[in-house]
């Protein structure tokens, strides 16, 4: 099977890395795989680049087209004409842009698929589709009126992220103390609550003396958080381990005792979640996207006393995520579904 991917984002973050993960599942399966992403956004230093990380996967597309929200109509129009040559048999969309080219510019004979990735793209102006599929089990039904096949995308992990073999060690060479390490690893945005954090950890420390907060990563509210680390009075109980990626981010990971995940981007499928399992790293995380499927223990509300009754209850589950060969699977399934003539 012949399948081209279309991610309009020139940045390794959010649905990136799972879509990057789905098509080397897909290709390992004796697929024809290539991934198509923004080529026109090339200043953006806030973030690590999409293209030279598809390049060293061998994945990335060369096929002509742009895929740029930025793009003028004479290019989309260059794109639309560029995907309509293409000789596939799978165009599965991404994003808003991608499934807008993909709707006017899919080649006769393919099967056009959409992810939604995020429930903000659950509207009645949707393109149409083969069929879809959802991050998180509870999205299913936002599409049934469609009648078309919809199906769960759950986060595929890299087989890097496992457990650590010595994990003292590990902390040794991080500069961890040995003791209960609690953990946030995301972008430091409104929407990841980091406040939120910081005060739940103040409590939590109140009652576990011995534990440290570990901060993972960088952003617009880093500095912010810092302050309200130091008013706090946490400086000497919190690390700020900076942005990490591939290999070091997952040591980081390995590292902690738990992780507290409490809010989503733009991707609802909770891979953070899906990595600290593989880990064998606790998940604390609110009742957001695919969270509750892979949380260890989970609150209905992002409060202090919710966070920290959930941190200090010790549930831990029992379910297993599925491995990524099993997912790309079902998804090959998905697109021979939607091949088949409607009833």
């Amino acid at each position: 099977m012949r399948i081209l991917h279309l991610l309009a984002s020139p940045f390794w973050s959010g649905p990136a890395e799972n879509v990057a993960l789905l098509a080397q599942a897909q290709r390992a399966l004796g697929h024809e795989v290539t991934v198509a992403v923004d080529r026109k956004r090339r200043d953006i230093a806030a973030e690590e680049p999409a293209v030279p990380r598809f390049q060293q996967l061998g994945l990335l597309d060369e096929g002509g087209l742009t895929l740029s929200v930025k793009s003028p109509p004479w290019e989309l129009w260059s794109d639309l004409r560029a995907l309509r040559r293409r000789t596939v048999d799978v165009v599965h969309a991404h994003f808003t842009h991608d499934h807008l080219v993909a709707r006017w510019g899919t080649p006769k004979g393919s099967v056009r698929i959409r992810s939604i990735h995020a429930p903000r793209s659950l509207r009645a102006s949707l393109p149409e589709a083969a069929a879809y599929t959802v991050p998180a089990g509870h999205l299913v039904s936002k599409l049934e009126g469609r009648q078309r096949p919809v199906q769960v995308l759950p986060a595929l992990v890299d087989p890097m992220f496992k457990p650590p073999e010595d994990r003292k060690a590990l902390r040794r060479t991080l500069g961890l103390e040995d003791t209960h390490l609690v953990g946030m690893i995301s972008t430091f945005q409104q929407s990841r609550r980091h406040a939120l954090g910081v005060e739940a950890f103040a409590a939590f420390h109140r009652q576990r003396p011995e534990a440290r907060l570990v901060l993972v990563g960088d952003g617009a509210l880093l500095e912010a958080t810092r302050t309200q680390v130091k008013e706090r009075g946490l400086t000497e109980q919190v690390t700020f381990a900076g942005y990490q990626q591939g290999a070091d981010f997952a040591k980081w990971l390995q590292a902690l005792d738990e992780v507290w995940i409490l809010g989503l981007g733009n991707d609802w499928s909770a891979r953070a979640a899906a990595q600290a399992r593989a880990c064998s790293v606790r998940v604390v995380a609110v009742n957001e996207g695919a969270l509750p499927e892979l949380a260890d223990a989970r609150m209905e509300a992002p409060t202090v006393e919710a966070v920290v009754a959930a941190a200090l209850s010790g549930a831990t589950a029992g379910t297993r995520h599925p491995a990524n060969e099993h997912i790309a699977r079902d998804i090959l399934a998905l697109y021979q579904q939607a091949t088949e003539p409607r009833r």
